[in-house]
């Protein structure tokens, strides 16, 4: 079963995706040994990633989501290919931090608010398309949204969510967007509105067994919705050893000279647990092609 959905409404005024990415983030969690609010963090920019990937265009099209606030947990960065597969890492993923205000997980305590969210789109061009705005929150949603409307010009909701066991696994995860195509008006935007006012939380509507189309019927039920596409989405880390190697040509001559000196070079991949060797011949070699020999 497609754990993504992209919806449209009848009048084409409004289109809407869900995912259900508690595969996704407890991968990542796995992977990242995180704390509880470094998991919300990481797996709500994971969502938010796969979201947006899939609503790139080409084949190869990719998104990269970078947000830091100069919060306890560092940067964290999240990049989906067009099919929503992503992959994630956060800078420092043992961050503690206690409950806010409200009860819940601390992520823009975590994440912080004293920095901006990035989004790099490769669309196959000579260089990237890079959109940058301040942090709103922290809390990625917020930062989403906020996104869209200032760097799109493209009026979007956000919700986001990972609910998060007592013993650190992801119970739920996931979350949706709606946004407002150019033919909508005042009348459509009021029942946008109206229907979003009162709407459970997404891990609620997950736990409670929503998929991910039923949450987008229940968030817009003023429509009747057709579906465009619907995806299966995976945590996918595409490294490779050549890929590794490409990127110690990139980190120059000198560096590769003192990596030489060594008897072996350890690369760790830091979307996956991935770990490349590279003996001092190896290195040598690599050497060479960076010299252009």
């Amino acid at each position: 079963m497609a754990n993504l959905i992209r919806r449209i409404t009848d009048d084409g005024c409004v289109v809407a995706l869900a995912v259900d990415s508690a595969d996704i983030v407890e991968t990542a969690r796995q992977y990242n040994q995180s704390s509880k609010v470094c998991t919300a963090a990481l797996g709500r920019l994971l969502t938010a990633s796969s979201l947006m990937g899939v609503m790139l265009k080409g084949e190869d099209d990719s998104v990269t989501l970078r947000i830091n606030g100069k919060g306890p947990a560092g940067s964290v960065i999240a990049v989906s290919d067009s099919s929503g597969n992503c992959r994630g890492y956060i800078m420092d993923p043992h961050v503690e931090l206690p409950l806010n205000a409200k009860g819940k997980l601390d992520v823009g305590g975590a994440v912080g608010t004293d920095g901006y969210l990035s989004v790099i789109k490769d669309l196959g061009y000579k260089d990237p398309v890079i959109g940058q705005v301040p942090i709103v929150s922290g809390e990625i949603a917020e930062d989403i949204t906020s996104y869209y409307a200032v760097s799109e010009q493209v009026p979007t909701v956000c919700a986001l969510g990972v609910l998060v066991n007592p013993d650190l696994s992801v119970a739920a995860a996931g979350g949706f967007l709606i946004q407002l195509l150019p033919t909508a008006d005042d009348t459509i935007i009021d029942r946008v509105e109206k229907g979003l006012q009162g709407l459970p939380a997404v891990t609620t509507m997950l736990s409670e067994g929503l998929t991910p189309s039923e949450i987008l019927d229940k968030a817009l039920p003023d429509f009747r919705l057709e579906t465009l596409d619907e995806h299966e989405c995976f945590y996918r880390c595409n490294c490779s050893r050549e890929r590794v190697e490409r990127a110690l040509i990139s980190s120059g001559v000198e560096a590769l000279e003192e990596m030489a000196q060594d008897e072996v070079t350890e690369v760790r991949c830091n979307f996956c647990p991935s770990v490349y060797r590279f003996s001092s011949e190896e290195i040598r070699e690599i050497l060479k092609n960076a010299r252009g020999e």
